[in-house]
């Protein structure tokens, strides 16, 4: 990863230090060629301009009109995803009886896994004694495929795009993550160009990117999905500390697991539902290895209904994303997990089958740097940003920029009214979006 960019414009000039660091592989050709450098670097100077200083003539694809909105929908989604409940920040002891008469013997066994999970990732004293932590990595993602629904075009099953297998032809970029505890975080993503912030404070969970005002999500404060994909070994134990075991055991890459789910509370649900948004449940599954205890599978899948005004319809938004974690290594003693797969598949239908509509994507992560107690790491560091209002009596924001944003592709039948797009606000982490629009389009 690439921390300094030269300064092409003055010999003597100073490096500047990016916030982000860019991938390698960004810069291609003969390492000891000066030329082919400065290309490289010219490249990423372009790469990083804002985004009204670029040409709009970029190469437009068919699935989401142009390269500006599928990355867009990559970082909606991908980037910055939260887990549907909170984590205790305090220590939690895991020494308790495993057995308990007044728990089903599920819970019992769920147990028994996490203790088991403890122990593999370094055992409780090492754990508590994680103060805060520091990860920097390199990401590459991809929307790899688009379906339009069952009814169109002559009973079709219509796809859009299908990538070849894994991502090589993907979006390349970088990320920095920092912790204090599991509702005090930030992270900040760089994929070709677009950035995402996100963070929490300790009282709210914020993001912020170029084509989106910031906002706050709704509900109490929750920790980062990525943290828990081998990152926060303490706070996936205490996750699926209340679980109950659900299979007892199932194959995942060569690995027989057990598997935990976790459901988020009807209570938790309504406070993150809207008037015009319900969120209908959110479900979390740990897939542990019975041979060395570590998390290999990381799955979660929520349910979105939105209701269109009206009528008495209904739009319904499931978004699933699953996890494979691999390659744990010992950093001061913390097991830690540092490259891994996501695979993401959004799922719209209601109304009828010729609306519906199924988009996947891919996310290869790997982690090139951890570190653990990081001192002089403040408050000061999880602040959100300043023009950052919570919106207290709308689940959902309006965008009266009128940008591009993905999926403005419908079946030749399907037809929406209105002249709006709206990024759902109440369930950010997915930052599902719906295309309204008064003019009809057809694929």
């Amino acid at each position: 990863m690439r921390k300094l960019c030269p300064n092409f414009d003055r010999e003597d000039g100073l490096e500047t230090v990016l916030e982000v660091p860019i991938p390698e592989e960004m810069f291609t050709g003969n390492k000891n060629n000066n030329n082919t450098t400065h290309r490289s670097w010219q490249n990423v100077k372009s790469w990083i301009k804002p985004l009204s200083e670029r040409s709009t003539s970029m190469s437009m694809t068919a699935l989401f009109g142009g390269k500006n909105t599928e990355i867009q929908l990559l970082l909606g989604v991908v980037g910055a995803p939260l887990i549907p409940l909170p984590i205790p920040s305090s220590q939690h002891d895991h020494h308790h009886p495993i057995v308990d008469k007044d728990h089903p013997i599920e819970a019992s066994m769920a147990k028994y896994i996490v203790k088991q999970y403890v122990a593999s990732v370094g055992g409780e004293k090492a754990l508590n004694s994680i103060d805060s932590m520091y990860a920097m990595g390199k990401v590459k993602m991809a929307a790899s495929e688009f379906c339009v629904g069952e009814g169109s075009l002559n009973d079709r099953l219509v796809k859009v795009r299908h990538l070849k297998k894994g991502v090589g032809g993907g979006e390349m970029g970088g990320f920095v993550l920092w912790q204090k505890r599991p509702d005090l975080w930030c992270l900040e993503l760089v994929v070709s160009g677009r950035k995402i912030s996100a963070g929490s404070d300790g009282k709210l969970a914020w993001r912020q990117t170029p084509w989106h005002h910031s906002h706050a999500s709704r509900g109490p404060p929750r920790p980062l999905r990525r943290f828990l994909q081998g990152l926060d070994p303490r706070s996936t134990a205490n996750l699926f500390s209340n679980s109950v075991l659900c299979v007892m055991e199932k194959t995942i890459n060569n690995e027989d697991c057990f598997i935990l789910k976790v459901e988020a509370e009807a209570s938790a649900l309504r406070a993150r539902s809207t008037s015009n948004v319900e969120i209908i449940r959110h479900t979390v599954w740990g897939y542990f290895s019975q041979r060395t205890g570590l998390l290999v599978q990381l799955k979660d899948s929520h349910l979105l209904r939105i209701k269109t005004p009206g009528n008495n319809n209904s739009i319904f938004w499931e978004t699933t994303m699953e996890s494979l974690i691999q390659d744990y290594r010992f950093i001061d003693g913390i097991n830690v997990a540092h490259t891994g797969r996501t695979s993401v598949s959004l799922f719209r239908f209601g109304e009828n089958s010729e609306s519906h509509t199924r988009t996947k994507m891919e996310e290869i992560w790997t982690i090139e740097e951890v570190d653990f107690n990081i001192k002089g790491l403040s408050m000061d560091c999880f602040l959100p940003p300043g023009d950052l209002r919570k919106e207290e009596d709308h689940g959902c924001d309006v965008i009266t920029s009128n940008p591009k944003l993905p999926f403005k592709i419908r079946a030749a039948s399907f037809r929406v009214s209105a002249s709006k797009v709206v990024a759902i606000d109440a369930e950010y982490s997915d930052d599902s979006t719906e295309y309204v629009d008064d003019d009809e389009e057809e694929f």
